[in-house]
């Protein structure tokens, strides 16, 4: 066979150009090709080839620079082949391995026939067109080359920036970034032959511009088999966001029955979206929801909405409203609105979603509140309008109706930290027969740290300043009463001193063949507060704190400005970490802590509530551990050492030696008292994990037992199937689920099922939000494989 040739311009015999000269007459032969030489050129260090050694190593190849085409001018037109004739000027004829490129066109065949003047190519044989990173494949192809426009044949197409194939009956090329493909198919999975799913239908519209592709009178096939068929379907070519119909989600519910929803996803703007849900609850009847998100640089947010017309069961209309807005106004300035209602009391337990009532439980407050603020340098400032809806059985918190709240803070000014917090609050409340007023708060406080190598010492004082006008009091005795003899008006006026100093020793240590530093962190914190009489005060938002590692460190031992604890008492604090000498990053730390009283505690909640007269707070103790293999553990405890007891306890330990490998164990212990839910200790081990069965099937679960009452409070256990180009999980889940009429706590039970075609849509119908929130640590199955390079099939 002859040496490939590039086409040459000839009158009717050989003029005997030597071949260099025939090569340059052949380039210079096509019109427009000097302006666009530079189609492909290489520009400032580019151009400059670097090597790798010496003078006579390799050296890497420069990058190329795209440059577009100068407007008006046809980019320059190269005919390779076997053997090639034709008329200077005119046209030419190539067989054998034809190949036709001009700009980022490209034409290849067994044989190819070109004519200059209309711009038009026609190739025959295994023939190949690449347009924009388009490729098609066929018998044929007729093409107008710079229009990028014609039609071919039985093609099979292929986008390489994407990923998308296929095959049709014909293709029109309507231009480099539009096609129209006749009773064809479409498929992102990224194999030859048997994609595991496709789409087929009577036409495809394609643009590659705008990401988007249209399948008419279209059925999805998954696994050969139809699972679903529309009109008309939309999709992304790769995985931006589209507007069109999303896969339909499954789900069985105990109290809902089957529950079908085919979502439609409307892409208003890069920055806005709307997707609609019609849901069929097949126990209930037809469930709408709407969502609406939006994103600017001074704003987001979103809004949600849901409706269920005429329950079958409750025989009401229900729903919910739900709209989360924040606000940048600049200079500082900024606003907010969480606005949350629903329709019953039931409602949660209903129609809420699963996945968040199996982490949170049953939802039962609802915020309704404005706010703006501002923020600049020390000042931060808070107003707003807080309202709650309260369902049955939980206990209506005080709203504030309005709220101001000032603070301002200056650091290490001459050595002095020192600032205020004043507040003014109206409260109100949904409860008849309930005390409600105004409250203004003001705390100054002044402290100076001395901090030196291996020391620090900060003593601090503080004002608590209280002034109450109550509007209403409500009757003594109640829940949200008050004592008899309660004034309208009246103040408060509490001082607290505290000091705080601890020590830090560090050696270099030698453990299990490992180079640690060890340190060895004493503290001492002492608090006095002397004791005021706060018993008018009424309890708009202050409660009895935790009592742990975080809280003893703390003067006051309620949360709120209603009640400030007296105190006389010490807390000492023991702390030993080891670090890894290289890193930096803490292995192991061991905590001891105790607090000592001088004086009793006078200062309680309420009027019936009496005081321990104990020397010493019960002892803490806690641990946490970070060795190799990705074994971690954290442990706190707390004892009674005058009565021998424990009274809480929290073990838990957890193994990750990889992604998708998350074995957690955790162990939780409380003593029953005024805490716990109706005096009923908590006695509760927890297992939670993901774990590979192969490189493809893994596991998901969670199980949370009750060793006192003998049953699962809450358990999860799923399958998870990840292929190439698809997903599936499947799951099944037992969730507290609210509160029954003689007050036990309710339980429903959920199937969820969830194919997800990879490359199609990710729709989650609340599985993977289930798993993420049962198994600390989960990690989501891998998305559709990254889309080749540009290059990689580069023609």
């Amino acid at each position: 066979m002859p040496p490939r040739q590039f086409f040459q311009t000839i009158s009717n015999s050989d003029d005997g150009v030597p071949g260099k000269r025939r090569l340059i007459a052949a380039l210079v032969a096509m019109p427009g090709l000097v302006p666009v030489l530079a189609h492909a050129q290489l520009a400032g260090d580019a151009a400059q080839a670097v090597p790798l050694d010496g003078a006579w190593s390799l050296r890497l190849a420069p990058q190329l620079e795209d440059v577009p085409a100068v407007p008006g001018h046809r980019p320059a037109t190269f005919i390779l082949g076997d053997s090639t004739t034709g008329t200077s000027g005119t046209d030419a004829a190539v067989k054998g391995a034809a190949e036709l490129r001009q700009g980022g066109n490209i034409v290849k065949g067994d044989a190819l026939h070109y004519d200059v003047d209309t711009d038009m190519a026609n190739a025959y044989g295994n023939v190949t067109v690449v347009e924009n990173g388009t490729s098609f494949t066929g018998p044929e192809a007729h093409l107008q080359i710079g229009a990028s426009e014609g039609f071919m044949p039985t093609p099979k197409y292929h986008f390489s920036m994407t990923g998308g194939s296929g095959s049709a009956e014909r293709a029109d090329l309507l231009d480099n970034e539009r096609s129209v493909l006749t009773n064809g198919t479409y498929t992102a999975c990224q194999c030859s032959t048997n994609p595991a799913w496709y789409i087929k239908g009577t036409e495809f519209d394609f643009d590659t511009g705008a990401d988007e592709g249209v399948a008419h009178n279209s059925v999805l096939f998954f696994q050969n088999v139809p699972i679903f068929a529309s009109p008309w379907i939309s999709f992304p070519l790769s995985g931006d966001r589209r507007s069109g119909l999303l896969p339909p989600t499954f789900s069985l519910s105990s109290t809902n029955g089957y529950e079908i929803a085919l979502p439609y996803y409307f892409n208003i703007a890069p920055n806005r979206d709307f997707t609609f849900t019609p849901e069929l609850i097949t126990k209930r009847g037809v469930f709408l929801q709407g969502n609406y998100r939006y994103l600017s640089a001074n704003y987001s947010g979103s809004i949600t909405g849901t409706f269920l017309p005429d329950d079958a069961i409750t025989k009401t209309n229900r729903y919910a409203l739900f709209i989360q807005h924040n606000q940048n106004f600049g200079n500082g300035f900024g606003g907010y609105i969480y606005y949350n209602k629903v329709s019953d009391n039931t409602y949660p337990e209903d129609l809420a979603s699963p996945a968040n009532q199996f982490l949170n439980g049953t939802q039962l407050l609802y915020q309704q509140e404005a706010g703006v603020t501002y923020n600049n340098g020390p000042w931060s400032v808070l107003g707003r309008y807080q309202h709650w809806q309260t369902l049955y059985p939980s206990v209506a918190p005080y709203g504030r109706e309005p709220e101001l709240n000032v603070k301002y803070a200056k650091y290490n000014v001459g050595g002095f930290d020192y600032g205020m917090e004043a507040d003014y609050s109206r409260f109100r409340i949904t409860e008849d027969d309930a005390t409600e007023g105004d409250r203004v708060v003001f705390n100054p406080y002044l402290s100076y740290s001395l901090m030196g190598p291996g020391y620090f010492v900060t003593p601090k004082v503080q004002w608590h300043f209280a002034s109450y006008n109550l509007s209403n009091i409500g009757t003594p005795g109640t829940t949200f009463g008050s004592p008899v003899g309660t004034p309208k008006s009246f103040t408060e006026s509490v001082p607290t001193f505290s000091f705080d100093t601890g020590l830090v020793f560090d050696r270099s240590v030698h453990l299990f063949g490992q180079d640690y530093i060890q340190t060895l962190e004493p503290r001492l914190y002492y608090v006095y507060t002397p004791y005021r009489n706060q018993e008018f005060a009424p309890l708009f938002d202050t409660a009895e704190a935790d009592f742990g590692l975080a809280e003893i460190f703390t003067p006051n031992t309620f949360v709120g400005n209603d009640r400030i604890a007296d105190a006389n008492r010490l807390t000492a604090a023991i702390t030993t970490r080891f670090l890894d000498p290289a890193t930096g990053d803490e292995r192991a730390r061991f905590v001891l802590a105790q607090q000592y009283y001088f004086s009793d505690q006078r200062v309680t909640l309420t009027q019936d509530q009496t005081t321990t007269g104990a020397a010493h707070s019960d002892l803490i103790a806690g641990m946490s551990l970070k060795v190799g293999g990705g074994f971690a553990s954290e442990t706190a405890f707390q004892y009674n050492a005058d009565d021998n007891r424990l009274e809480k306890a929290s073990v838990g330990f957890g193994y990750s030696p990889g992604p998708s490998r998350v074995l957690n164990v955790a162990y939780r212990y409380t003593r029953e008292n005024n805490t716990t839910l109706d005096n009923q200790p908590i006695n509760q081990i927890l297992i939670s994990a993901q774990w590979p069965f192969s490189h493809r099937v893994y596991a998901v679960g969670r199980f949370n037992y009750d060793l006192n009452g003998h049953k699962i409070v809450d358990g999860l256990l799923g399958l998870q199937y990840d292929a190439d180009c698809w997903a599936l999980g499947v799951g099944i889940q037992r969730y507290a689920n609210g509160v029954n009429t003689t007050g036990g706590n309710n339980s429903a039970t959920r199937f969820l099922a969830q194919l997800t075609l990879k490359g199609l849509s990710n729709v989650d119908n609340g599985l993977v939000a289930a798993f993420k929130a049962s198994v600390p640590g989960y990690t989501a199955l891998p998305g559709q494989p990254p889309l080749p390079s540009r290059f990689t099939d580069y023609q």
